[in-house]
């Protein structure tokens, strides 16, 4: 029977069967006719195999995907999210990590131009606030600065310690403003950069075009001092030559310009008088996102290359939801694949979150002890109240009941810093009553809140996990992320029923 039923499936085709006669080659057929139809048909059998091989690959993709290990990283803006994700980069997949040290070379000379104009503008608000003009009661009292009071009336004159030194350096250092505003241009054609922030959109290709800078500053060496000067400034005496930003050579060529000025700033930031403005100020360019200006000498030269600690401290800030794809090179189960999600913290952002709460094994959500400060959206919400209600979001919303949720107290040595300034909790949190204002109990107090929420709005049981951190320090978070990554796998591997 098997025999017949194959003679007849491989039978000629039913001469009365419309198909059949549909399928046929016409009767008159010519030879060129029947060359272009078997080429057709060749080259429908191409497409149909090259379709086939299209959907292979993407259901292996799907595949590889799905057994990967997601994780979503969670806080407000400025919460150490992006530096979270480069200590992981850095300690799990540290050639992915080194391949694009310089891109970070340019955002890390971006932040440190960020930080001089910080400095310019705090300097010009100090001159422009001591100016007064005199008066002749003034000039008959003797009122004024010893020595500076002038002989007449209706005359301007400023108060402030700061002297012309100050005012020869602060004009040829506002020579490096014009190459923040290009280098900004080219990660941000379409404007929109904020004010306080370097910032990239997602996907926009900003470490490529970053690199391609980085490459092209290396050739381009600043004039040496015998030379004609560059700009047209008053130099004090023994002062470099400085590029002008009119020259093409320094037009987006952050290391030419650094390099050239790296005396007058680390001069400019080390000055007593200047210290002695930002104390009087309350101005901490220190706790800037981005901070390099204590390391001047070291970045302001031609040959710089940043350091891992360098790349962790860098400051940018990415406008929409980056995906971020890498193979863990060593440790438990070296080869597996991670995909970490960095979406934007700030309030237009968190309407992005969602999309991510169904198909992620892990949320890393970061609460800076912030509760001095406020959010630079809002002013009128403090942060680590801010903080508090969207953990409490996370912790209650049902698509994340299986999720493992990884709390990190972040930034406790600025946490640190500010209860050694003597700052009271208990000003900004009545809740906290009389106890000692010392990092110990306070953190004892907001982790046991954070723990509350957590066991209280929960959808069913899970663990608890937190850590106290300050993601800038590599070391130590190495040494955490190394317990918080066997902690993941474990949990994944017990989810697909591996353990």
């Amino acid at each position: 029977m098997a025999a017949v039923a194959a003679r007849s499936f491989w039978a000629a085709p039913d001469p009365d069967d419309p198909l059949s006669k549909a399928l046929q080659p016409p009767i008159d057929e010519t030879p060129e006719e029947r060359a272009a139809r078997i080429r057709e048909l060749e080259d429908a059998a191409r497409v149909s195999r090259e379709i086939d091989d299209e959907i292979a690959v993407s259901r292996r993709a799907y595949d590889r995907r799905r057994k990967a290990i997601k994780i979503l990283l969670l806080g407000q803006a400025e919460s150490g999210k992006s530096t979270t994700l480069k200590n992981f980069q850095l300690a799990f997949s540290p050639q992915h990590f080194h391949k694009e040290r310089a891109a970070w070379k340019t955002i890390i000379q971006l932040n440190l131009i960020r930080n001089i104009k910080r400095l310019l503008e705090i300097l010009q608000e100090e001159w422009e606030s001591s100016l007064q003009t005199t008066t002749a009661s003034s000039i008959a009292k003797g009122k004024g600065v010893a020595g500076r009071t002038p002989s007449s009336p209706g005359v301007r004159f400023s108060t402030s310690p700061l002297n012309d030194n100050h005012r020869r350096i602060r004009m040829r250092l506002s020579a490096l403003l014009p190459i923040e505003a290009e280098l900004m241009r080219k990660l941000m054609p379409d404007g929109g950069a904020a004010d306080r922030d370097v910032c990239v959109r997602a996907g926009s290709g900003w470490k490529g075009i970053l690199t391609a800078i980085s490459a092209n500053t290396s050739t381009v060496m600043p004039d040496p001092p015998t030379k004609p000067p560059l700009v047209l400034v008053s130099a004090m005496k023994g002062a470099q030559s400085r590029p002008s930003t009119g020259d093409a050579r320094f037009k987006d060529n952050p290391t030419a310009v650094l390099a050239a000025c790296r005396d007058d700033i680390v001069t400019l930031w080390e000055d007593q008088i200047v210290q002695g403005v930002l104390k009087k100020q309350s101005a901490r360019i220190q706790d800037m996102p981005g901070f390099f200006l204590n390391d001047a000498g070291r970045i302001a030269v031609m040959n710089y290359e940043p350091s891992d600690d360098d790349i962790v401290r860098a400051r940018v800030r990415t406008l929409g939801v980056e995906e971020h794809h890498f193979t863990m090179e060593g440790g438990a189960l070296p080869g597996t694949e991670w995909y970490i999600y960095d979406v934007g913290g700030s309030r237009s952002c968190r309407q992005h979150w969602i999309p991510f709460f169904d198909d992620v094994q892990a949320i890393i959500f970061l609460a800076p002890l912030a509760f001095n400060l406020v959010l630079e959206e809002d002013a009128k919400v403090n942060r680590l109240e801010d903080s508090i209600t969207l953990w409490r979001q996370v912790c209650e919303n049902a698509l994340l009941a299986k999720t493992t949720l990884i709390l990190f107290l972040n930034k406790m040595d600025i946490l640190q810093a500010t209860l050694a300034a003597n700052i009271r909790v208990v000003k900004y949190v009545p809740s906290y009553g009389d106890q000692p204002n010392e990092i110990t109990h306070v953190t004892k107090y907001f982790r046991d809140k954070f723990r509350g929420y957590h066991k209280r709005l929960s959808p069913k049981p899970r663990p608890f996990y937190w850590h106290e951190t300050s993601v800038i320090d590599t070391r130590a978070t190495a040494a955490i992320l190394v317990g918080v990554r066997e902690g993941i796998l474990r949990s994944h591997l017990q989810s697909v029923n591996v353990i």
